[in-house]
């Protein structure tokens, strides 16, 4: 059964006007019970990650700081939200949502987080909606725990992963792969093991193109047992804060090419959400629910 991780506390209230549609994250798990394609079985309910895992792939002192909430004013201001203590408890639920994950992955193939992807938290500091990066303490706790021995990270967000990439750019048990826009946020890169910056208003011909020669040529190289999918749907040619020009059918046709070639080489896969900028919040949810109704349909 595909399990599914969500917490109320996913949708953390946000100042009038911001530009983040936190919204999103009632709305997607509403509308897949909606129309069929989950229930209520599907979801379950994380908890607080322990510590230990968090400074697996993060600093002590950077991670003290933001649970007693005394970063910087600078530090703050480039995280993009008000600080609070409910909003780092959000964070450390993210994470616990995305370990769990892991273990429902490696028995069903597949696990989903409704939010996550916080792929621009670094190990020594937070920026871009991003404190804690879920994926990268699943991997170590995976790591750590002897339950993979090599991972690989696909991230697809139209933003590189420059976050995860620092985490573990001296880290060979895992291979960091970031496509994504070349003109967008992050304007300094980090080095990935394998970037793919796009140009501005690539359409879905060449990004699927690119995709589907690369991916199958990083599973024979890498040899993953684990993979992280990040599936940010803000590739979209309607987002907000994204280069790219893709229709939400290739955003569709990139999720299935990513879920049907981990399933075909039996590796597990856990995927969180990550961005979607989009106006009109209708079209966020729709590509994002895509991601689900392929899981569903793929691994069923």
């Amino acid at each position: 059964m595909l399990k599914i991780a969500f917490h109320p506390i996913y949708k953390h209230p946000l100042p009038k006007g911001h530009r983040f549609p936190m919204i999103k994250y009632e709305l997607l798990p509403q509308q897949l019970l909606y129309e069929g394609t989950c229930t209520d079985d599907n979801f379950f309910e994380p908890s607080f990650v322990e510590d230990r895992y968090i400074l697996e792939a993060h600093d002590r002192v950077y991670y003290r700081n933001l649970v007693n909430l005394e970063l910087s004013k600078k530090e703050a201001r480039k995280i993009g939200f008000p600080l609070s203590n409910e909003l780092v408890q959000r964070e450390r639920i993210i994470a616990d949502g995305t370990i769990k994950g892991c273990h429902f992955a490696l028995e069903h193939g597949i696990a989903m987080n409704i939010a996550g992807g916080t792929h621009h938290a670094y190990s020594n500091r937070g920026e871009a909606f991003c404190m804690l990066n879920d994926q990268a303490i699943g991997a170590r706790y995976l790591l750590k725990k002897g339950l993979a021995k090599k991972i690989l990270i696909v991230d697809l967000d139209v933003h590189q992963g420059n976050g995860t990439a620092e985490i573990f750019q001296t880290d060979p048990s895992v291979f960091t792969f970031s496509m994504h826009g070349k003109g967008n946020y992050p304007f300094k890169k980090e080095t990935s093991d394998l970037d793919i910056p796009l140009e501005k208003g690539t359409k879905d011909d060449e990004y699927l193109s690119i995709l589907k020669k690369k991916l199958p040529e990083l599973l024979e190289q890498v040899r993953p047992d684990f993979v992280f999918y990040l599936c940010g749907v803000d590739v979209l040619e309607t987002d907000k804060l994204g280069t790219l020009s893709m229709t939400v059918e290739g955003c569709k046709e990139r999720d299935r090419f990513v879920l049907q070639t981990c399933h075909y080489a039996n590796i597990p896969v856990q995927c969180s959400m990550g961005g979607g900028y989009s106006p009109e919040i209708k079209i966020i949810v729709e590509a994002h629910a895509n991601t689900f109704r392929l899981a569903q349909d793929i691994y069923e």
